[in-house]
């Protein structure tokens, strides 16, 4: 029976099991959000305030349930503001299907408003898009949908967005086709990588020490537990990447900490000394490998689907799940897994310059979440020097999800983010409601930080907390250390942002509190109130971050 080209679209990705589209409504994609409102008993469109935080929203959706995201936004400026969030996507091989809105194909190259075909001098949307996702195709006639459909959900299950252009005639145009199925993942598997890596692993299990260090592909494929069994099994240390925190328990025996800029020196020490240093889904970009070049060399090996950015004997696996399980298989003794029977110690921070300006210490922020937050809350964090106190000092609790987005590093990225994590696990399993936590710099939060509108609307348990410095403090600091601090155009006009947002918003809770224990009994309310709540934190511009570029150029510049 015939059916418009948007009941199919949105049939077909909730059949996938997708409960949420996001975007921002309008001329040209409001066929589709027809759509999702007679199918509101399978799908929820949710109406975000920018189109960034839109794509944020469908990538933090997919983190949070390993699956993908689906944001849409009509063509135009509608749709050069996806751009952002689809290249953050892009960067962090998160899958995300982008439909995208575009002018009526009778009116391409015609003058028709926000066209952007290519035609008649104006730019065309698929050669931008293609540039930043793995499949982009416009969709001619109602009849290719399907095909197109197909490859773009296989390219997005692949790791990273997808985009269709979507003209507003074919949308509403009928469709004569059977229900859709979605294409079988494919998992690339290197077998003879893994051989190899098998022998390097039993020898250097037999001569010393191996030590992992785990990157964010282990959330994306969901093999936490199989990380931690292969841990077990070679006895290894295990660091994460900045953006991989949340996969492997920090409370574990072992655990060494971050890598990278924002890490610890335990993982240092421990590479020093190792027989291998084994990468598990991570590619090592420079925020993961700075000031470790010295100690990753030729004792390194990795698997994960992408090779690594440094040198390393590398097997390619999608799938981490299956081939962590098997190498544990392989490599397990009569004795069974390890019990390691050590005493467990947290690795230290790093050193940094005493701060006496106004506000509170990061230090003292994020041990105070430390102490508040729930086992399970789920925690995003936003670039600059939040995101770096965040990465180094916090402890992700267990059950719960940390996500910070070092892709693009986009600004205001977690504002968007969690919220679509939070409307994926906003409930657990006995009905209540599971926290969601952002902590942001308000300098993101001038950037995008009004989605707070979206989770005050849907009610959503999200806890917003911004550590205001009154300015962009990472660029404050590059200007101090690495320009003489003879300027600043990175300080701001004081703004009072709990009060403000007290005053927008009469029934969301909104707090500044001034000390740590004030922090605390806010945090506690907060954590246990339902809906939004917001609390505004004053910090110190000109106090360093736990960011070793920024400390080592401290010590060479008293």
């Amino acid at each position: 029976m015939p059916t418009r080209v948007v009941d199919y679209l949105v049939r077909a990705v909730s059949d996938m099991g997708v409960r949420h589209i996001f975007g921002v409504d309008g001329a040209n994609i409001e066929d589709l959000y027809d759509a999702a409102y007679d199918a509101a008993d399978r799908i929820t469109a949710v109406v975000a305030k920018h189109e960034f935080a839109a794509a944020t929203m469908a990538d933090g959706y997919a983190r949070a349930t390993a699956g993908f995201g689906v944001v849409c936004a009509t063509s135009g400026g509608g749709a050069m503001n996806l751009v952002a969030g689809l290249a953050e996507s892009h960067a962090s091989r998160i899958p995300v299907l982008a439909l995208v809105g575009q002018a009526p194909t009778d009116l391409e190259g015609r003058g028709a408003f926000q066209d952007s075909s290519g035609r008649a001098g104006t730019f065309d949307a698929a050669e931008l898009f293609d540039t930043i996702s793995l499949y982009c195709a416009r969709v001619e006639a109602p009849a290719s949908l399907p095909a197109h459909l197909s490859r773009a959900v296989a390219a997005a299950r692949a790791g990273g967005p997808a985009v269709l252009l979507l003209p507003k005639d074919v949308q509403q145009a009928e469709l004569d086709a059977g229900p859709f199925v979605a294409p079988r993942p494919m998992h690339g598997r290197d077998d003879a990588g893994i051989e190899r890596l098998l022998e390097g692993l039993r020898a250097a299990r037999a001569v010393g020490k191996v030590v992992i260090i785990a990157g964010a592909q282990v959330a994306r494929d969901d093999a936490r537990d199989e990380l931690r069994d292969l841990a077990a099994v070679l006895d290894a240390g295990v660091g994460v990447a900045p953006d991989a925190k949340d996969v492997y328990d920090c409370t574990e025996h072992g655990f060494l900490g971050v890598a990278g800029s924002m890490g610890h020196t335990e993982l240092a020490d421990a590479l020093r000394g190792c027989a291998l240093c084994l990468l598990v889904g991570t590619r090592m970009p420079v925020t993961a490998r700075a000031g470790l070049e010295s100690v990753l060399g030729a004792s390194t090996a990795s698997v994960g689907g992408e090779p690594p950015y440094l040198p390393t004997v590398h097997a390619t696996s999608t799938d981490l799940a299956v081939t962590l399980r098997e190498l544990t298989s392989q490599l397990q003794t009569g004795a069974g897994r390890v019990h390691r029977t050590e005493p467990r110690r947290a690795p230290d921070p790093l050193p940094v310059p005493p701060a006496d300006g106004p506000g509170l210490r990061y230090r003292d922020i994020v041990e105070t979440l430390n102490g508040t937050v729930h086992s399970d809350t789920d925690v995003f964090a936003d670039a600059g020097n939040t995101g770096a106190s965040v990465v180094h000092h916090l402890r992700p609790p267990r059950d719960g999800r940390f996500v910070v987005a070092l892709g693009m590093g986009g600004m205001g990225y977690a504002f968007g983010a969690a919220i679509g994590s939070c409307f994926a696990r906003r409930h657990r399993a006995d009905g209540t409601e599971r926290r969601t936590v952002v902590v942001a710099g308000d300098g993101a939060f001038y950037m995008h930080g009004m989605e707070i509108h979206t989770a005050i609307q849907y009610r959503l348990p999200v806890t917003f907390v911004v550590l205001d410095n009154s300015a962009h403090g990472m660029c404050v600091t590059r200007e101090q250390l690495f320009y003489g601090d003879r300027y600043s155009f990175n300080r701001f006009h004081k703004a009072h942002l709990g009060a403000g947002m007290a005053a927008m918003f009469p029934d969301l809770p909104a707090f500044s509190p001034a000390t740590p224990a004030e922090l605390a009994t806010v945090l506690s309310y907060c954590l246990e109130t339902p809906g939004p709540s917001f609390v505004s934190v004053d910090c110190d511009p000109d106090e360093i971050p736990p960011f070793i570029p920024f400390l080592s150029a401290s010590r060479r510049n008293p």
